[in-house]
């Protein structure tokens, strides 16, 4: 007869997750620390790390539009600068 698998919490999933990957335990003293199944832990952590690899391209090129958009506004800012102090420049002479 088999098991049923049992539930967890996205609680405790979310707490084991971050002491691998943030407090350093490996997946067999998560799962000592937690009264788990190494092999849980180990699953849990590589779905965290895969859902944060495909989520991290889109924040990406998000980040690059903003980035880039400044560049400009500050690349303009700078000419502005440069213009102004030609001319007065200029003028004290």
């Amino acid at each position: 007869m088999a098991r049923r698998p049992r539930k967890y919490s996205p609680e405790l999933k979310a707490e084991v997750v971050k002491a691998v990957l943030e407090g350093g335990l490996s997946y067999t003293e998560a799962a000592r620390d937690f009264d788990l199944v190494a092999q849980t832990v180990h699953n849990w952590v590589t779905a965290e790390k895969k859902k944060r690899a495909e989520e991290s391209p889109t924040a990406t090129r998000g980040q690059v539009g903003e980035l880039e958009r400044r560049i400009r506004e500050l690349e303009q800012e700078n000419a502005f600068l440069k213009k102004a102090a030609a001319f007065f420049a200029k003028e004290q002479r």
